[in-house]
């Protein structure tokens, strides 16, 4: 029997080496025709001083929007929109397009830059073909070094301050002049007064993208002279507060809102334009976009064959709602799809859903459905995650301790944790697991899991609770305030993703246990227990 088979196995081998020989040759004659890059056909109608290199490494990579089943359509915008309303706010209100320099049929592939303004938000997201930086033209710190390295840094060295030219853009003698900076060879882009009307300082006391647009010069085609470029989409972003996670939630934001009114195909690439130093939060910004950089990490100019400016963080409404009302409520997009509705959103929860997304999470599931083992199969059991405040080294200036919003913090949440093992909640129906939400020594992407399978989420008013954008529908909000923080953060953020939300207001800076174990247990039975 083995002698005839032999043979029969033999063929086997011989055809998966064949086989795998193929492949073999297939593989390196493509990697030997691509080994050689070349730059984009589009170079060559430029004029020799305007094309110098290209970058080719795995920094080009771009990744894919991911399908989210909150997504609503970002352009084109509507031309009727009204001016306040929640469409207006979160989503693209941007309609107003001011060309600061129009394209050109002279020079096929020359710069242009434009804005578009929203009227609800008083802010731009503006965009530009072919803007060069000058990083030596912008007086700040390096950027992205360890937080070790440079301890007792002055913020103020940390922001852009930029000097005349800082960017440029090409522009041909023909070219109509928009901005009205005046005429010459070379000439100020945008004026004062289009710099009033369209990026207004509000109440910003260092708007350091004004200060970008405001840097910007017009030379002549000839006088442009790129000795790297990068082709990929790019957002330049000016982050402030940025170890602080709801400031920072406010950039992400506004990078994804810009991301999706400029239409970018794929998640683009960002260049921070200032100084600051590492965090841990930049865990997020690789997740959400395709890759991160400094302005100060690049040694020469650089220019950007397409660059979007995206609009500080205190621009978005999850900043302006905490001085001014913004009366939207969160529904669902299948409903505002069907029926639209200016007083309703569903941004957030599309935002909530990009950020699980992009650390890998499924978003067409509500959460966890794991069960400790006292309860039987049958009886559902919810994740109570507590959010906790933890003393660490957060910036330069930081001293490592955090400032109390609940002084018996501790004893709270060891109360809940004696409640839940003692078996004696008084819920017939389900069961809890509390989750000790120890943030400041989690990686973003275990954060954003717990919020993810969380049924409800308990926290004093606290940066950390802004994690709750990503809370899956139907998570309720149990927010614990004192008495020397009532601010409305996190209840506009739960009204503005359409959750449910308790507020427990104490006469101090203690809470009673046995209250917020009440407070707890009528929740619990309001979600069926």
């Amino acid at each position: 029997m083995m002698s005839k088979r032999n043979p029969r196995i033999l063929k086997i081998i011989l055809y998966m080496l064949l086989l795998n020989s193929l492949f073999l040759c297939i593989y390196f004659a493509f990697h030997s025709s691509s080994s050689s890059p070349e730059p984009p056909p589009h170079h060559s109608h430029l004029p020799s001083r305007f094309r110098v290199s290209v970058t080719n490494n795995q920094s080009s990579i771009q990744k894919p929007w991911p399908i989210l089943p909150s997504y609503l359509p970002w352009t084109p915008p509507q031309k009727d929109l009204p001016t306040r309303s929640c469409e207006g706010y979160f989503g693209n209100g941007f309609t107003k397009r001011v060309d600061f320099l129009k394209p050109t049929t002279a020079v096929s592939e020359g710069s242009w830059f434009r804005c578009f303004y929203s009227e609800t938000l008083e802010s731009s997201i503006c965009e530009g073909r072919n803007l060069r930086m000058v990083p030596d033209r912008i007086a700040m710190s390096k950027g992205g070094e360890k937080l070790e390295e440079v301890m007792g840094r002055n913020e103020e060295v940390e922001l852009p301050e930029f000097r005349e030219g800082a960017f440029e853009v090409s522009e041909d003698k023909r070219n109509r002049r928009i901005g009205g900076g005046g005429g010459g060879v070379s000439r100020r882009l945008v004026s004062d007064e289009m710099l009033n009307e369209y990026i207004q300082e509000g109440g910003i006391g260092r708007h350091t993208m004004r200060g970008l647009v405001g840097s910007i010069r017009a030379v002549a085609t000839d006088d442009f002279v790129c000795e790297e470029w990068v082709e990929e989409p790019t957002l330049l972003v000016t982050r402030f507060e940025y170890a602080n996670m709801f400031h920072t939630v406010t950039d992400w934001y506004s990078a994804y809102v810009s991301s999706r009114v400029a239409g970018l195909p794929n998640r683009p690439h960002v260049v921070f334009i200032d100084g600051h130093c590492t965090t841990q939060l930049e865990e997020t910004w690789n997740a959400l976009f395709s890759g991160i950089r400094y302005a100060k990490n690049f040694t020469k100019p650089v220019c950007f064959r397409h660059a979007i400016l995206s609009p500080l963080g205190y621009e978005t409404a999850l900043f302006k709602g905490l001085s001014g009302e913004i009366d939207c409520n969160g529904e669902s997009a299948h409903n505002l799809w069907q029926s639209p509705d200016n007083k309703k959103t569903a941004r957030l929860s599309e935002f909530g859903e990009m950020i699980r997304s992009a650390f890998g999470f499924p978003v067409n599931r509500h959460r966890s459905t794991e069960k400790p083992l006292s309860f039987s199969s049958s009886s559902p059991v919810h994740n109570v995650l507590f959010v906790r405040r933890e003393d660490y080294l957060a910036h330069p200036r930081h001293g490592g301790k955090v400032q109390s919003r609940l002084i018996n913090e501790e004893e709270v949440f060891e109360s809940l944790r004696q409640w839940v093992a003692s078996g004696s909640t008084g819920l017939t129906k389900c069961g809890i697991n509390l989750v000790n939400g120890l943030f400041a020594h989690m990686s973003m992407k275990d954060q954003v899991r717990a919020i993810q399978d969380a049924s409800v989420i308990i926290g004093a008013h606290g940066a950390g609770l802004t994690h709750i954008v990503s809370a899956t529908p139907n998570t309720t909000i149990f927010e614990i305030i004192s008495v020397e923080f009532r601010r409305p953060h996190f209840e506009l953020i739960a009204k503005w993703k359409g959750l449910e939300y308790h507020p427990m207001h104490l006469a101090n800076s203690r809470a009673d246990p046995t209250a917020v174990i009440e407070k707890l247990k009528e929740i619990m039975k309001s979600l069926g227990c």
